[in-house]
Formats: structure tokens, sequence, C-alpha cells
């Protein structure tokens, strides 16, 4: 079979959705979402992962440059985004990349090396990339986020969780549970905010309130769901609930004209204004 036809018969496989046959297309295949080179039923499973993360593949073809034993297509493809991609939960719009495969031929066969950014797709998806290490021997890094709802009041009571998850897909399906719960509790009188923030393998939220009672706002249904899905239906690996009570909260503000540090407790008292006579205006806790 003559490579131009290969490399069609390649990208028909693609677009069609059948992992077998993206398999049978070729010897090798590799992209930036493989560490090496896949084959056969590996191959097949690697495209069957990327069609449940991106359905309806379109694959545009640019510009093709054939010769016997390399070809270099340029492609602009096309999908709906339905699955975690990178940690990215699914959106359900529509991503448009740019790439390119490089097709040669051997002894053992044709073998494929797609490229393509995997900054551009979390682009068109709506997310903004943050680099972080993993870990410098002492610390691990992640990612954070808050909800503030505008409230100023101070807490009476916080409450922290965690969940140890094991890959990016229970990752995701996490965050689209965290966040129908901190939608839920945005509604409740005593909720003052939350923060979520991730390290390594586990997801922490943070969330306050005006006082004790108001934390049973968080026992509506989004939270009832997640919790079902811990104890019922095997999501994550582990499992931290706590409530804890502040003994002191001290906020300090800095005037913008003389740089005079004022308390906040003592301007909530109308005696904490700098000489200048300004006074800070509260700021929600989270």
């Amino acid at each position: 079979m003559e490579l131009t036809e290969i490399v069609q018969r390649h990208l028909t496989a693609w677009q069609d959705g059948d992992p077998a046959a993206v398999a049978d297309s070729v010897a090798t295949f590799s992209d930036p979402d493989t560490e090496e080179p896949l084959g056969g039923a590996a191959l097949a499973a690697h495209a069957e992962r990327v069609f449940a993360q991106f359905a309806g593949l379109k694959i545009e073809v640019e510009q093709q440059v054939p010769s016997p034993t390399v070809a270099l297509v340029s492609w602009r493809l096309t999908a709906d985004h339905r699955s975690a991609y990178l940690g990215m939960p699914a959106t359900g719009g529509t991503v448009s990349v740019r790439g390119t495969d490089v097709f040669t031929v051997d002894e053992t066969g044709v073998h494929v090396v797609r490229t393509f950014d995997r900054l551009a797709v979390a682009a068109a998806l709506g997310f903004e990339a943050r680099f972080t290490p993993q870990a410098d021997g002492d610390r691990q890094f992640g990612v954070s986020s808050r909800t503030p709802v505008g409230r100023t009041a101070r807490p009476g009571v916080l409450a922290l969780t965690w969940l140890d998850v094991r890959d990016d897909a229970e990752a995701a399906d996490v965050d689209l549970l965290s966040v129908e719960v901190v939608k839920s509790l945005r509604a409740s009188k005593g909720f003052l905010g939350a923060a979520t923030f991730d390290i390594g393998n586990r997801k922490f939220t943070m969330t306050a309130y005006d006082r004790e009672e108001s934390v049973r706002a968080v026992h509506a249904r989004p939270h009832q769901r997640a919790m079902r899905r811990f104890f019922k239906s095997g999501l994550c690996t582990r499992a931290l609930t706590s409530i804890w009570v502040p003994t002191a909260i001290r906020e300090y503000a800095r005037c913008p004209e003389c740089d005079t540090v004022v308390t906040m407790h003592q301007a909530e008292d109308g005696i904490g204004v700098c000489d200048c006579g300004w006074s800070p205006e509260p700021e929600p806790l989270l």
C-alpha cells in the first residue's frame, strides 16, 4: 500500500472514532499524551481514551507533503470535550487545535509522530495554564481558588475537608462535585465563603460560616450526592471532614496614603482610623 493511502486510512480511522482501525493502520503512534510510541492493543486503548475525552473528531488537512518513505501532514482538529483531560473537567464545549503528523516508513512498518500544543488545547477550553513544581524535597505545590460571597462578618466556625484522588480523571470528577456543593452553599445565609487548594493527590476545601449552626447548610443535596459517591461508589481513596472554631482572628490594613497600619477590629469600633483620617473597609475572610 502506498504511504499516501496509509495516511488517509489512519486519519479516517481517527475521524471514524474506531480504536481498532487506528491501531491496525500503523505500526506505532505517539503524541504529547503518550510516554512512548504505542502499537497494537496499547495504541487501541490510547485511542479509546482520546475518543472518550473528545467526541466527534474532525480532522481538516491543511497541507500534506508526501514522499515514498516520509509524509508530513498539517491539520486542524475540532472535537467536543466530553471527559476530563489533563485534569480539566469536561466543559461540553468544542475545542479546535492545529497540529502535525509525521509518517515514516522502515522495515517494521509505518510510524506516526503527532505533535500539537497542549496549552492551546487548554486555552481553547477556557483554562489558563499555571506552572508549578511537583515538589522540592520539603514541599508539595498545587493550585487554588476562592469563592467570595461579599459577606464580611467574622466567622464563628471553619469547616475543612480533604479528599485523596487516584488520578486526573477522578480529580476532575471531584471538582465538578465541589462546584455543585459550593453553588448550593452560596444561597445559605450563614455561609461566608470558600477556598479550595489542590496539593499532590489531595484536594482541600475550607468553608467559613457565621456560627456553628450554619454548617448544617452543607448537608444539601449536592453534598449528599458527594458523600454517597465516596461511601457507595468508590470515589477517592481517603477523606477527612472537620469543624474548627477560631480562637483569634487578627486582620491589619495599611493606609494607602501614609502607610499607617490599622487593625480591623479597631476600625470597626471607629477608633482605628489613621492620622490622615483613612479607615479600611471590611473584607471577606475567604
